[in-house]
Formats: structure tokens, C-alpha cells, sequence
């Protein structure tokens, strides 16, 4: 189980940061030496998942709102007893890009606790978070979904620290 996270500090620390890190992230895909990153994330993705209790935490679903596939409004709404088009109207919207979003933020099934009232039946979006360990979409492919998340999530913080902590230390130089 992972320590309790300090919200007001972190909020602190990672706007402090976020102008230098997102920089970074900006031009990470970029690096000659991306696959040494992409495989560090996946260490550190283990390791802050260690050393981080989402249920502390739940900036996520605070700050916020996941994408949700038509098939995630079918499971959920047929669990809530509603239609999918009931579901749509009254919690979520269709952005500039197409995608299903949500309206609320904070998310309608935080709990007080952080937990999610529908955990087993959570959009597949929520399911990822934050998509540190996709094998599909490497942390470099995925730079600009890290430049959002870094600020808001203390384990892809962590992540992103670590990770430009080893590359300006070493003059962008990972060790094998």
C-alpha cells in the first residue's frame, strides 16, 4: 500500500515544476534516446504505484473527466438502470473533437472515500489511468497525455521527475 498523499503539498510542488517539466515533455519524443525512457517508465510506473495510494488521492476524478466509449455508457447505464441515451443527457457531453466526456467535475461516482461507485463497471479511460504502462502507446508516444496528467496525478509526477532527473544528470545519457 502506498503513503498517503498531501494534495495542498503536491499542488505546490508540481505547479513549481510545471513550466520546466512540461518543457521537457514537449520534446521528450523526440530524444534519441526514447526507448531507454520508455522502458524507465514502465520501472517507475511500478514503483509509484508502491509508493502512491490513489485512494489518498483521487485528484483524477477531482480535477478531471474520462472518455467514455459507447460501450462503457452501455455497461454503465444498464447497470443504473437507464437507457444509454438517459445516460448521455444527464452525464456527458460530446467535445470539439468527438469524443463522450464528462459533464461533472468532480465525477458523479467519486465517493466521499475516493472510491468509485461503479469501480467494476468504470469506463475503460478510468481503467488505465493514467496510461503510464500502456504497452500499446509508450510514455514517449503519449507526451502530450503526460504534459496533463503530470501536474494533476502524483504518480505520473513521480514518474516525470524521475525520468528528467536521470537525463539531465547523465547530459540526456540513460544508463543500460
Amino acid at each position: 500500500m502506498g503513503k498517503t498523499v498531501d494534495l495542498a503539498v503536491f499542488k505546490k510542488v508540481a505547479s513549481k515544476n510545471k513550466k520546466k517539466y512540461m518543457s521537457f515533455l514537449h520534446g521528450v519524443h523526440l530524444r534519441k534516446n526514447k526507448k531507454q525512457i520508455d522502458k524507465m517508465a514502465l520501472g517507475l510506473h511500478t514503483e509509484a504505484f508502491k509508493k502512491i495510494d490513489c485512494l489518498d488521492c483521487g485528484n483524477c476524478c477531482k480535477t478531471m473527466t474520462p472518455t467514455y466509449l459507447k460501450s462503457d455508457i452501455k455497461r454503465i447505464s444498464k447497470h443504473l438502470k437507464m437507457s444509454p441515451k438517459q445516460f448521455e443527457e444527464k452525464y456527458t457531453y460530446v467535445d470539439e473533437t468527438g469524443d463522450i466526456m464528462n459533464k461533472n467535475v468532480p465525477c458523479q461516482f467519486l465517493q466521499a472515500d475516493n472510491k468509485c461507485s461503479i469501480y467494476a463497471l468504470r469506463p475503460v479511460d478510468c481503467k488505465g489511468f493514467p496510461h503510464t504502462n500502456n504497452p500499446r502507446k509508450s510514455f514517449t508516444y503519449s507526451y502530450n497525455v503526460n504534459k496533463d496528467f503530470f501536474w494533476r496525478c502524483p504518480a505520473v509526477y513521480y514518474i516525470v521527475e524521475r525520468i528528467y532527473s536521470a537525463v539531465k544528470e547523465k547530459g540526456g545519457i540513460l544508463s543500460k
